[in-house]
């Protein structure tokens, strides 16, 4: 029990690192960082996509490498290159270097939940499988959470803040490596094939999954830039509404119990429709503080809750290889983020903030038309 705590402790906390501080960290910091990189809202979306194409890219290296390093090994690679990424933002001095900084964090992203949704189930019983990967998760809300968090607390720069989570980073991975059993080649993965990622129900979870990503960069890249914009949030009120975001997501923590109890198509369609409404209410200017803090708290838990529905849905296709049915959804969903975020800042500077926003809660709207099967996942 206590090595399943802390197993689980530590994929959180890895988590929490590589998603919430390593990738999507840049979209609050990103009106400090325009300023000084002379960033338009287009190279910004083409940096912010950069991040989501490299993680494609790491997702594709932790299949390649979980059965010759492990899941301890690749996990700690996750940590280690985030964290290499971060160092790098810090001393970022043009547009090119920034970009080239978040690709390298966003790449430890993608190496980052193969290998945990490995060893949650090679390691823990299969009852609690779903709560462990579900609590795993919600470290992206934690890591968001705290960046906020680290905003309010420390006023020195974006900078600063990069060489704290940097800090961060460090004591992260050591604790994974230590944390995560080592696991001999006889129960990591094998080898992936094209024949092996063919499974009745594939394109359907592929099509939510990559609508889902794309739509969703226009907060987790542009956030920011709407709430000073659009609502006059001051820096300071922008880490509140960042706090509330990842504060509200932590809920998505509880995914495996909503699906435990109503299923994974339900659970799914509910928290994209939410993330329209949320993407609704930001298309009014005049709404008042109160509420576009509840607008945030319902996009964060309704994201966490969607990648917990799409990586439950991915997991209960591929039951023989969790890592890969974790791995596609969050693939796509990466492909459908780099997409997107250049696409939304091209159609924000041409078409203005609102079109934008329409155009993205139309395409997160689409994206829920497809769920999974009772067949496939007890919906």
């Amino acid at each position: 029990m206590k090595r399943d705590i802390n197993l689980v402790g530590a994929g959180f906390a890895l988590t929490a690192l590589t998603y919430g501080l390593g990738r999507f960290a840049y979209g609050l910091l990103l009106p400090d960082i325009r300023p000084d990189l002379a960033l338009t809202a287009s190279s910004a979306g083409w940096i912010g996509g950069s991040s989501f194409a490299a993680y494609c890219v790491g997702v594709v290296i932790a299949f390649m490498t979980l059965a010759r390093l492990g899941e301890r090994g690749v996990a700690a690679l996750a940590g280690a290159t985030a964290t290499a990424g971060i160092i790098l933002v810090s001393i970022a001095s043009s547009p090119w270097v920034l970009g080239t900084a978040i690709a390298l964090a966003g790449l430890g992203t993608g190496l980052t939940s193969p290998p945990l949704a490995a060893a949650v189930s090679h390691h823990i019983h299969a009852p609690a499988r779903s709560r462990s990967n579900g609590f795993i998760n919600a470290g992206t809300a934690g890591g968001i959470a705290l960046s906020g968090l680290f905003v309010v607390i420390f006023d020195g720069g974006w900078r600063t803040l990069y060489v704290l989570f940097a800090g961060i980073g460090v004591a992260v991975t050591a604790w994974a490596f230590f944390a995560i059993p080592f696991a001999s080649r006889s129960a990591t993965a094998n080898s992936v094939t094209l024949a092996s990622l063919r499974r009745p129900g594939w394109a359907g979870l592929c099509t939510s999954a990559f609508l889902m990503g794309a739509a969703s960069t226009s907060v987790w890249t542009f956030g920011a830039d709407l709430l000073q914009q659009s609502f006059q949030f001051t820096h300071q009120h922008v880490a509140y509404a960042w706090i509330a975001l990842g504060a509200a997501a932590t809920l998505g923590a509880v995914t495996g119990v909503l699906t435990d109890r109503f299923g994974v198509a339900a659970v799914h369609r509910m928290a994209l429709l939410a993330m329209v409404l949320a993407l609704c209410a930001f298309m009014q200017a005049g709404l008042p503080p109160a509420l576009a803090y509840g607008a945030m708290g319902l996009f964060g838990a309704a994201y966490i809750v969607s990648t917990g529905a799409f990586l439950l849905w991915g997991i209960s296709l591929y039951p023989d290889r969790p890592d890969i049915g974790l791995g596609i959804p969050f693939l796509v969903m990466a492909l459908g983020q780099a997409v997107g975020a250049p696409a939304y800042g091209v159609l924000r500077d041409q078409a203005g903030v609102t079109a934008a926003l329409l155009a993205a809660a139309a395409v997160m709207a689409v994206g829920a038309w497809w769920r999974p099967t009772a067949r496939t996942a007890g919906a």
